[in-house]
């Protein structure tokens, strides 16, 4: 150990559980620490302790304070009873070691691992144990997730954490119970179809500011669902809202939004696509004429909507492009075939594959219990088996009252359609939009080609 140094670093960290283990006590590692610069004639020493903070960063004060003096030259040693005392992860582990101990010359020693980085072989097991140390960490997050994404597939609740406005969790039953204010969010999704602004909902209902509103609004848990890391999936807790009038408050919420932003005289806005690239394409002023078409990848201004720096796409005027959307448009209302076609759905289905999921449910249950007596492989094999047929009716269910919302909006336009080439030209443009954005799905331009695909086609 370097002479010219002041001390040695005595470090020691423990999270809140580790408190309660044996061994890992902040006393317990002070007394092992001790005896060892003792046995090694270490007189001069220091003690930095980090009470009940995690080791998966290094945002602790006594490090922090450690580090300082490091820098200002007062430490030639660091000690610590373990590696993952130091650090879980192994990024901060390797860059306490390689860029901050080793360039000020202090040696690390941890007495678990019986290391020293004052030799190679020390500083060789620190990289490799290091390693081992966030694997492991990271083996626990993934065994954490699955479990709980496995726990969502089958419809409970995700457990503890900020419970939804308008319900309570049940912990026993691992599920959302609705509670008083229920009938709150009901009232936020009613006043807000009726045109209130969240601003006016959240002073009508008493909530402290209106982002309160919107939030309420947008979880699709007031429908039933409960969404996990970018999926949705169908849960067992009883639904505040309809989904119909969930994806009603939704499509108003981007109707609303799309307004504030647009011109009055666009129709398309936001759906058209290009064919070359896959950007989204917009109105751009073009003299006193006319608009045009242009691909953002062509247009700088919004550097995060760029595909393809080289993409040729032609600009089209709007005028010409908007004749040919507004045509197929009329040739798509004239195809009632496609709604006169659509039964509406039965709620009876849903219900019997309510009954078929609890039905399933009940028999893992039975084997599983069954395998506690008689641990058999099969046994096993026909579980998984069963826990696939769920996973199938919850999909099958979201389809079937998916389905539903999109029968409901297509009789909402269904007598519009019937009239709409006659009627178009006698409707405000605020109609105009509200009818393509019912029917249609997406635009894709490519060069002069236009192509529309409709939201009801696929039915």
């Amino acid at each position: 150990m370097a002479e010219n140094k002041t001390k040695a670093a005595i470090y020691i960290r423990v999270s809140t559980d580790a408190q309660r283990e044996e061994g890992y006590s902040i006393e317990a590692q002070k007394e092992m620490l001790t005896a060892y610069c003792i046995s090694k004639k270490i007189k001069n020493y220091d003690y930095y302790i980090d009470g009940g903070y995690t080791g998966s960063n290094i945002d602790r004060p006594e490090l922090q304070r450690l580090t300082n003096d490091i820098k200002h030259g007062l430490i030639n040693a660091i000690i610590v009873y373990k590696l993952d005392r130091l650090s879980r992860s192994q990024k901060d582990t390797l860059y306490l070691i390689e860029d901050l101990f080793n360039p000020y010359g202090v040696d690390f020693i941890s007495l678990n691992e019986n290391m020293d980085t004052s030799t190679p072989l020390g500083r060789l097991m620190i990289g490799i144990l290091s390693a081992f140390a966030q694997l492991e960490r990271e083996n626990i997050r993934e065994r954490t997730r699955m479990g709980m994404r496995e726990r969502v597939k089958s419809g409970l609740w995700m457990g503890g954490g900020r419970i939804p406005f308008g319900y309570d969790y049940d912990k026993e039953q691992g599920i959302l119970i609705p509670n008083k204010d229920a009938e709150t969010v009901r009232k936020i999704y009613d006043l807000y179809l009726q045109g209130y602004s969240s601003i006016k909902i959240a002073n009508i209902v008493g909530l402290k500011y209106e982002k309160l509103a919107t939030q309420i609004l947008m979880r699709k848990s007031n429908a039933g669902y409960i969404s996990y890391n970018g999926e949705e999936y169908l849960g067992k807790h009883e639904p505040i809202v309809s989904l119909e009038t969930y994806q009603k408050a939704m499509d108003f919420m981007i109707e609303r939004s799309v307004n504030r932003l647009l011109d009055s005289n666009y129709l398309f806005t936001g759906m058209m696509y290009c064919g070359k690239c896959g950007a989204k394409m917009r109105y751009q002023k073009w003299g006193k004429r006319d608009s045009k078409i242009v691909c953002y990848s062509q247009d700088k201004s919004k550097t995060h909507l760029v595909k393809d720096h080289n993409c040729d796409n032609a600009k089209q005027w709007a005028s010409d492009i908007e004749s040919v959307i507004i045509e197929d448009i009329f040739s798509f209302s004239i195809k009632q075939k496609y709604i006169d076609n659509v039964d509406t759905i039965n709620l009876s289905v849903i219900k019997a594959l309510n009954n078929q999921y609890e039905e399933i449910s009940k028999r893992i249950k039975r084997l599983y219990n069954i395998y506690s007596d008689n641990s058999d492989e099969i046994l096993l094999e026909t579980i998984g088996d069963l826990k696939n047929q769920l996973t199938d009716i919850q999909k099958q269910v979201m389809r079937e009252r998916e389905r539903n919302v999109l029968t409901s909006k297509i009789e909402e336009v269904k007598k519009t359609l019937e009239t709409l080439k006659e009627s178009w030209e006698y409707m405000t443009k605020q109609e105009q939009r509200n009818i393509v954005r019912v029917c249609v799905d997406r635009i894709t331009i490519t060069d002069n080609k236009v192509e529309v695909n409709y939201k009801f086609a696929n039915l």
